[in-house]
C-alpha cells in the first residue's frame, strides 16, 4: 500500500506533463526491464549452439549494428505514418523476434532474429523520442526527457536481477519474459497513445524545419556531439573498460564493477527530476556546458583511479553529468527540429549508437597500445568539445508557443 501511495504521489508531482509522456515513461520502463533481463543470458544462450566467444559476442553486435543502419529509414517512416504506428510496430517486432529466437534450433537463425530485433528497437527508440518531444511544449521538454530516461534507468536496474533469477529456471525463460513485457508495452501504446497523438496535432504550433536548417542550427550540432559522447562513454567505453580496470589495475573482485555502476545509476536517477526542471527554467545551454565538463572531469577521474573509493566517487559524479546530458540535448533537438519531424531524432539516435559501437573497439585498441587514461581521454575530449559547441547556443529557454498562455523566457 505504501508503495502504491508513493507511486501516486510521484505521478501527481508530474501532472504538469501530458498523459502521453507518463505513458511513454511506463513503456520505456517495460522495454528496459525486458532488455535488462536478457543481459545475463544472451552470450550463454548463443554458446549453447556450440559456437565460440566471437560468435556469441556477435549476437550483441548484430542487434546494435542493425539498429544503427536502419535508424535513417525510421525518420522518414515516422514523417509519413506518424509516431504511434511506428512505435507500436517496433515494439511488436522486437517481441516477435525475441519469442522466435527462444525457439531457434541453431546459431544462424538466432543471429538473424536478433538482428531483426535491432530494427524494431530503432523504430521504437526514434518514434518514442519524436512523440515525446512533440507532445510537450518547449518549456516542458527537459522534464519530459528526464521522466522518459528515468523509466529506462529504473528498468535497466531491475532487469538484470530478474534475468538472473529467470535464468535459474531456464535459459529461454528470459526470452519469453521479454517478449511478454514488450507485448504489454505495445498494447499500452496502441490503446492509450491514440488520443494523445490526436491532441498533439491540435496543440502543435511549431513549424517543421527542413533537415538542412536543423543541421546548421548550433543547438542541434551541440546535441549531436553530446550524444556522441554519451554513446561513446556511457554505453561503450565505460562498460568495456571499467570492469577491466577494476580487476586488472585495482585488483578488486568483479562484483565491485556492479556496485560502482549501481551507485552511478542511482545518482543519475535521483538527479533527473531537478535537472529536468533546471533545463526548462534556466536553459539548455548551461546544462549542456556543465554536463559536458562534469562528464569529462569524472571520466578523467575514473581513468586515474588508484583505489575503489576514487572509482566509485568518480562514477557517482559521472551520474550527475549523465543526467544533464540525458535531458538537455534531447530538449535541444526538439527545439532545433521545431514541429513534427522524425529525421532529426533518428540522426541524433544514430550518432549515439555509432559512439556505443565504435567507442569500445577504439578505446580497447588505444588501451592496448597506450594506457587506460589515454583511452578514457578520447571520451573526455568529446565531452569538452560538446561543451564548447554548447557555448554557441542561445541563452535562456525557448519561447512558449503563441496562445499557450505561458510566459516567454528572456
Amino acid at each position: 500500500m505504501q508503495t502504491t501511495a508513493g507511486v501516486r504521489r510521484w505521478l501527481r508531482g508530474r501532472s504538469e506533463l501530458p498523459r502521453s509522456v507518463l505513458v511513454l515513461g511506463l513503456i520505456s520502463f517495460s522495454v528496459a526491464v525486458g532488455f535488462g533481463v536478457m543481459v545475463p543470458v544472451l552470450p550463454v544462450y548463443a554458446q549453447s549452439f556450440g559456437v565460440g566467444t566471437f560468435e556469441a559476442s556477435a549476437v550483441i553486435s548484430a542487434f546494435a549494428l542493425v539498429r544503427l543502419v536502419t535508424a535513417p529509414v525510421v525518420g522518414p517512416l515516422i514523417d509519413r505514418l506518424g509516431e504511434r504506428p511506428v512505435l507500436v510496430t517496433g515494439v511488436l517486432v522486437v517481441a516477435g523476434s525475441t519469442a522466435l529466437a527462444a525457439l531457434a534450433t541453431s546459431y544462424w537463425p538466432f543471429l538473424v532474429l536478433r538482428g531483426i530485433g535491432g530494427l524494431g528497437s530503432a523504430m521504437f527508440t526514434v518514434s518514442s523520442m519524436t512523440l515525446l518531444l512533440n507532445t510537450v511544449e518547449p518549456r516542458l521538454r527537459g522534464r519530459a526527457a528526464g521522466f522518459f530516461q528515468g523509466g529506462f534507468l529504473l528498468g535497466g536496474m531491475a532487469g538484470p536481477a530478474i534475468g538472473g533469477a529467470l535464468a535459474g529456471i531456464s535459459l529461454t525463460a528470459p526470452f519469453w519474459f521479454y517478449a511478454a513485457t514488450l507485448a504489454v508495452a505495445g498494447l499500452i501504446g496502441l490503446v492509450v497513445l491514440r488520443s494523445s497523438e490526436r491532441g498533439r496535432d491540435a496543440a502543435g504550433t511549431e513549424e517543421v524545419r527542413p533537415m538542412s536548417a536543423v543541421l546548421a542550427d548550433p543547438r542541434y550540432q551541440a546535441a549531436l556531439v553530446a550524444g556522441l559522447g554519451q554513446g561513446w562513454t556511457s554505453f561503450g567505453v565505460r562498460s568495456a573498460l571499467v570492469p577491466l580496470l577494476v580487476v586488472g589495475a585495482l585488483g578488486a573482485e568483479p562484483a565491485w564493477t556492479g556496485i560502482a555502476f549501481a551507485v552511478s545509476a542511482v545518482v543519475q536517477t535521483i538527479a533527473l527530476a531537478p535537472v529536468g526542471r533546471f533545463v526548462d527554467t534556466v536553459g539548455r545551454r548551461p546544462a549542456m556546458v556543465a554536463g559536458g565538463l562534469v562528464c569529462a572531469a569524472a571520466t578523467t577521474g575514473v581513468s586515474f583511479s588508484t583505489d575503489l573509493v576514487v572509482l566509485v566517487v568518480s562514477l557517482a559524479v559521472y551520474g550527475l553529468g549523465a543526467a544533464l546530458l540525458g535531458t538537455a540535448p534531447a530538449a535541444a533537438v526538439g527545439d532545433a527540429a521545431g514541429g513534427r519531424s522524425g529525421t532529426p531524432v533518428a540522426v541524433f539516435s544514430m550518432v549515439g549508437d555509432l559512439g556505443a559501437i565504435v567507442g569500445p573497439l577504439l578505446a580497447g585498441w588505444i588501451a592496448d597500445q597506450g594506457s587506460y587514461p589515454l583511452a578514457f581521454g578520447v571520451g573526455s575530449a568529446i565531452f569538452v568539445l560538446g561543451s564548447l559547441l554548447a557555448l554557441r547556443m542561445p541563452r535562456g529557454v525557448p519561447a512558449a508557443p503563441a496562445g499557450s498562455g505561458t510566459a516567454t523566457a528572456p
